[in-house]
């Protein structure tokens, strides 16, 4: 089996936050991501970051994404929703033990 993709401290943020945005409504897609980054995260967001790095990580075969029906409410636009892949999935749990393999004994540093 090959090693899980290594991810960016980013990539990871934009898959969690994919992920909390796919508990919430039935599909995952930029603007959402992009707003539970911003409600989460103690940092300023690019709005076209995220995208960058949607994309980016659907190119590395961690996430898939597929267009919705197109709604009124978008002048009759689709949406382009993401989901995680199993590899995607993989490699986010893998980069998650890698930090907390790191982490363990900084405990006593506050």
């Amino acid at each position: 089996m090959p090693a899980p993709a290594y991810l960016g401290e980013f990539e990871q943020m934009v898959m969690l936050a994919l992920l909390q945005a796919a508990q919430k409504d039935a599909g995952a897609y930029g603007i959402t991501v992009f707003d539970e980054l911003a409600a989460r995260v103690e940092r300023r967001v690019a709005r076209g970051a995220v995208y960058i790095t949607l994309d980016r990580l659907e190119k590395k075969g961690l996430l898939s994404s597929y267009l919705t029906a197109p709604t009124p409410a978008r002048g009759g636009r689709a949406r382009r929703c993401y989901r995680l892949t199993k590899p995607g999935m993989t490699a986010l749990k893998a980069s998650h033990r890698a930090f907390v393999r790191l982490r363990n004994g900084l405990e006593a540093l506050g």
